[in-house]
């Protein structure tokens, strides 16, 4: 069973640290949540935290206002150190202080510098100095852009373990559509000269458009499945 850390960055509970709460968690307004927000814009239960193959898994409960993830709106979301969730007006740090350093140390080795002039490195010190108490962390983390866009690049998920045949068949197919829909309309993109950005015919901004439409489907689909 999965214990996770939750700190309230911004809201009425700001300050507020759930520490090592055992999974699954769920978090909304009303009493019988394991973790109670005084929020009138989050719902009686908003989200539901769990352990799945290894992972931490957000899923949104249909609320009223949606969740976010790092700025992004999301059904179904794979939590890592250092993901900052929005519900309601209340703002969520996930991890303690030891895990996003130990994160940042990770992104370090792996090449990846944070955008400006602060380093990985530097901001990995800074979350390890912290040992005061949650609420200096806090405001650290509220002053420091860098660190939040390092923790936040987007990388390449991991592929899903576990399927059954027909579960990664039927995955592999959704990938094929998608790669061959995308690989026609790059070869039809006409490349200008060195230098000069590349431009798409009206056809070919609609087959954009129609390729992320259908992958907010897909999106949607997974993150709210229909009622068996």
């Amino acid at each position: 069973m999965a214990q996770i850390t939750l700190r309230v960055l911004d809201g009425a509970d700001r300050g507020q640290v759930y520490d090592s709460i055992p999974t699954p968690v769920t978090i909304g307004r009303e009493e019988g949540n394991t973790v109670q927000l005084n929020d009138e814009r989050i719902s009686r239960f908003h989200i539901k935290i769990q352990e799945d193959h290894d992972k931490v898994v957000l899923t949104d409960l249909e609320s009223t206002n949606g969740t976010r993830v790092n700025g992004e709106e999301t059904q179904l979301r794979i939590l890592r150190y250092g993901d900052v969730i929005n519900v309601g007006r209340s703002v969520l740090l996930y991890g303690t202080r030891e895990q996003i350093a130990s994160r940042l140390d990770r992104l370090k080795d792996e090449g990846f510098d944070a955008t400006g002039d602060v380093e990985v490195e530097e901001l990995s010190k800074r979350a390890k100095s912290s040992n005061g108490s949650s609420i200096d962390f806090e405001l650290q983390w509220n002053d420091s852009e860098h660190l939040r866009s390092t923790l936040h690049l987007p990388a390449p998920p991991e592929l899903p373990e576990g399927l059954s045949p027909s579960q990664a068949a039927q995955f592999s197919e959704i990938l094929e559509y998608l790669h061959l829909r995308s690989r026609e309309l790059i070869r039809t993109v006409k490349l200008p000269e060195s230098g000069k950005p590349v431009e798409l015919s009206f056809e070919q901004w609609q087959e954009m458009l129609d390729l992320q439409a259908l992958l907010a489907e897909y999106l949607r689909k997974i993150g709210e499945p229909e009622a068996e």
